[in-house]
């Protein structure tokens, strides 16, 4: 017999690890943007699986490609060739823009940390900094939680990795003063994603690309958030005549299972021998089966187009909220990639939404974060924004 959600939940009060924030609910099954927890509440979902579940809740040919592939081969160690592996790596080089090769790993945290010493190496010898960007984020892990540039996320686990320094995001000038000698690399989200859905001026990736090659460093793109075409290309950066060093990339990859890439120019890529670096299960068959059923699905589906066309129907509906709305401040579209400015907390507004029985998220205090599936209907889109605008104004009375 299933558990009830209060019975879930005194499971993890007693045996799981407290690190997380948690709502009050269970959920035991997903379909497209809805989900239904243990009780059999449906929610719609404007933020399902953290922004990993760019498909939706269980796309059917992601769950077909892993129930075949299970059955098959779950793991083998990368001391030996895979077929998916090697497809998915072509795949995601020919829409890199800049045939990039790749290696594998199973979060955007662990393809940073692998960023981060390939930056290293190929800084050697002599250089070793990385400049990051102010209100980014990068992973938890402690080069990624270094290089991500929010001092909340130092607190208590200091001294953290040298060599990280951090200048404003979209400010070319603040970056070009960091730069000397011992720099190698500069790292940055094209569009900061846990910073507020913050989009960069239109000449700042250009101008990073430019003091990149002017000072020899590597220029790396976190796509972990903004790829994989939620923003309407297949990497974000492509919205601007700019090409990367490398990238990193998950979330989105492998249709919600866990899988992680970096993908680095040929000549980057070679200082990563053998013995520089692994992830055991990175590039597992499972995980591959999945991104390459993830990808058919965003080509055969036309979901790029797809992501331009929510964006577009989410700036019309919430522009005309905020003409109403004196609370919010501004919004921030790019594709399947929304942020809303509030003057107030948007903590308050997360819980009375889900109260609603739709899931959304805040980040950086005062901006709600939408990273809706590209499988999103208009009817459902509408339904959502219906709620929003419900709880947004009640704010005024």
């Amino acid at each position: 017999m299933a558990l009830t959600s209060p019975q879930i939940i005194d499971l993890f009060r007693q045996y799981v690890i407290p690190n997380y924030t948690r709502y009050p609910v269970c959920l035991v099954r997903g379909e497209g943007s809805q989900v239904w927890d243990a009780e059999g509440n449906r929610y719609l979902d404007f933020f399902p699986g953290w922004g990993c579940d760019l498909l939706g809740h269980c796309p059917p040919r992601v769950v077909a490609a892993v129930r075949e592939q299970v059955g098959q081969l779950i793991h083998v160690p990368n001391t030996w060739y895979t077929e998916a592996q090697g497809l998915l790596a072509q795949a995601l080089s020919r829409r890199s823009g800049f045939e990039g090769q790749c290696f594998f790993c199973n979060s955007g945290t662990e393809a940073v940390e692998g960023a981060i010493k390939l930056a290293r190496l190929n800084g050697k010898p002599g250089r070793y900094k990385i400049i990051t960007m102010v209100d980014s984020f990068h992973g938890r892990t402690m080069g990624a939680v270094t290089a991500t540039g929010q001092p909340k996320y130092h607190q208590g686990i200091e001294p953290l990795l040298a060599g990280f320094s951090y200048a404003p995001f979209g400010n070319l000038d603040a970056a070009a003063r960091l730069i000397d000698g011992e720099t190698c690399a500069i790292l940055v989200e094209p569009i900061q994603g846990e910073g507020g859905i913050r989009i960069p001026p239109d000449n700042y990736l250009v101008g990073l690309r430019e003091l990149a090659d002017q000072h020899k460093l590597l220029l790396i793109f976190d796509e972990v958030q903004a790829g994989m075409g939620r923003t309407g290309r297949w990497f974000a950066h492509q919205h601007w005549p700019v090409h990367p060093d490398a990238m990193t990339l998950s979330k989105a990859l492998a249709g919600g299972l866990a899988c992680g890439a970096l993908l680095a120019r040929r000549e980057a890529a070679e200082k990563l021998k053998p013995g520089t670096h692994a992830a055991t299960f990175g590039g597992n068959p499972i995980a591959c089966r999945a991104a390459l059923a993830a990808i058919e699905t965003i080509d055969a589906d036309g979901l790029l187009a797809r992501a331009e066309q929510i964006g577009a129907r989410f700036q019309d509906r919430l522009q005309a909220l905020r003409r109403r709305c004196p609370r919010v401040q501004e919004i921030r579209v790019k594709g399947a990639m929304i942020g809303i400015e509030l003057s107030m907390e948007g903590t308050p507004i997360v819980q009375q939404c889900l109260e609603r029985r739709l899931l959304i998220n805040c980040t950086h205090g005062t901006v709600l974060r939408l990273l809706p599936a590209l499988t999103l209907t208009d009817e459902e889109l509408d339904q959502g924004c219906a709620v929003l605008e419900e709880v947004l104004l009640a704010q005024q009375v």
